[in-house]
């Protein structure tokens, strides 16, 4: 006797089928996403550290000039 499944079970084993594989991708895109913040903001904080590094040599170099 072969099983047979019914056109509802059918519809539902592809709509599961299709709710799980968008999870998946959402799941790797909100990684990703995740990811390049903490990139970003690891980048943008180097440079703030630069420019005060540089804010803070001008100065020291302005006041041994004028002494």
């Amino acid at each position: 006797m072969t099983d047979r499944l019914s056109k509802g079970e059918i519809r539902k084993d592809a709509v599961q089928s299709v709710v799980e594989a968008a999870a998946g991708t959402v799941g790797q895109v909100t990684t990703i996403l995740t990811g390049a913040v903490k990139d970003v903001a690891g980048v943008l904080g180097g440079f703030a550290t630069e420019l005060f590094e540089i804010r803070d040599s001008s100065r020291r170099a302005r006041e041994d000039v004028d002494g």
